[in-house]
């Protein structure tokens, strides 16, 4: 289900490699994970909802209705019902969370009209099962071999078996709308199953297939990430970046989903700042908003007659500035604003005296002592 780690299966049916059962951070094994924080408030007295959530290959999650009463809990591999045969997957959510996130997905069915459980898989489902997520490597080729053979402008991202082998459903990209319809008909000649063509998103195709991001991490969308909210160019202008396509879009093509991760925070902090529209009115003349520093707190003016030429100010100082120019007050310079510190800089001195003009700031450079002399050519003998 995520790293290559858990493809090496033990005698119980359990993944082997990192022996966390299939719940690393690494990829996609514990990316659909919800901790379950109601199972703490629930007693016995009251009844556990029937709703079970169960999680597949991927992002794909569905709901399910535990008809039987099974003892279930989460990690548990269970045989749920489909509309062609049935299917294999690892319970991830049970109790009253379920019915939160039901409500959540907006998913109005009731409880007893979703999907039901069949029962808890054993060895010969879970067997099937492994055998199927094996395959489904070897599949992928033939589709993508006849997928280039038919010319058709899409590309295929993934395929998932089902848990009794009898629908493949193929995840796509495409940009403008692809008939292919003889393309199924040909893949459900080479699978000898019912095929099921699901277009997905760029940012979905690269959680699905994983990466590593500029930033050295796995990519959020592909360990952790769900949501995808739509990201403007004003969230990288906010954040007084320079807007270069090539540094800014992801590897999906898209602007990245990181932009918008600490916007709340800028926007926050741009309430306390000065608008950069407002021009301050001084008698020298009017200054112009130049460049501003959130996290300083610091903004930087300048003059029309001197525009090569930055004055520094603090925020509160030109808050109070607007206000005197409202009231009609207008000052002098904005240089009696100005509030910087003398650099210091240490020196190592050599007989400084205090009066005397003659000061050495730094000590003389010591010649390198030469270890070996050049020999001299000895005379010939004539």
């Amino acid at each position: 289900m995520g790293c290559s780690n858990c493809g090496n299966r033990t005698s119980h049916g359990l993944p082997g490699g990192c022996k966390n059962n299939g719940a690393c951070g690494s990829y996609g094994c514990n990316k659909l994970d919800v901790f379950d924080w109601l199972s703490i408030t629930t007693t016995k007295q009251i009844l556990p909802f029937k709703g079970i959530e169960v999680r597949f290959k991927n992002t794909r999650k569905e709901y399910f209705y535990n008809i039987h009463n099974l003892h279930l809990k989460k990690g548990n591999i269970v045989v749920t019902d489909s509309k062609s045969g049935y299917d294999v997957g690892i319970i991830s959510l049970t109790g009253e969370l379920v019915r939160a996130q039901l409500k959540k997905n907006k998913i109005k069915t009731k409880v007893n009209q979703l999907p039901q459980i069949k029962r808890v898989a054993d060895q010969k489902d879970i067997d099937k099962w492994i055998k199927y997520q094996e395959a489904e490597s070897i599949a992928l080729k033939d589709v993508l071999k006849l997928v280039s053979k038919s010319g058709l402008k899409m590309k295929i991202s993934d395929l998932e078996f089902q848990g009794d082998g009898n629908k493949a459903f193929i995840s796509y990209t495409a940009e403008t709308r692809v008939d292919f319809r003889e393309l199924i008909r040909k893949l459900a000649d080479k699978l000898k199953v019912k095929v099921e063509m699901k277009q997905i998103r760029p940012r979905q195709e690269a959680g699905l297939i994983g990466a590593i991001g500029s930033c050295g991490r796995e990519l959020c969308c592909s360990t952790w990430l769900t949501n995808f909210r739509s990201v403007n160019t004003s969230a990288a202008r906010y954040q007084q970046l320079s807007i270069n396509p090539t540094k800014l879009s992801g590897l999906c093509g898209k602007l990245k989903c990181c932009l918008n991760f600490e916007l709340d925070g800028y926007l926050d902090a741009f309430k306390t700042l000065p608008k950069s529209s407002i021009k301050l009115k001084t008698k020298k003349g009017i200054a112009f908003h130049q460049k501003t520093d959130v996290f300083k707190q610091k903004v930087w003016y300048s003059y029309k007659d001197e525009p090569h030429i930055f004055i520094p100010l603090e925020a509160k100082t030109v808050l109070s500035i607007i206000e005197k120019n409202k009231k009609g007050e207008i000052p002098m310079d904005l240089n009696t604003f100005q509030t910087t510190k003398a650099n210091i800089n240490k020196f190592k001195a050599v007989n400084m005296e205090i009066g005397n003009s003659n000061i050495k700031l730094t000590e003389p450079k010591k010649k390198k002592k030469k270890f070996f002399k050049k020999r001299k050519p000895k005379k010939k003998n004539p």
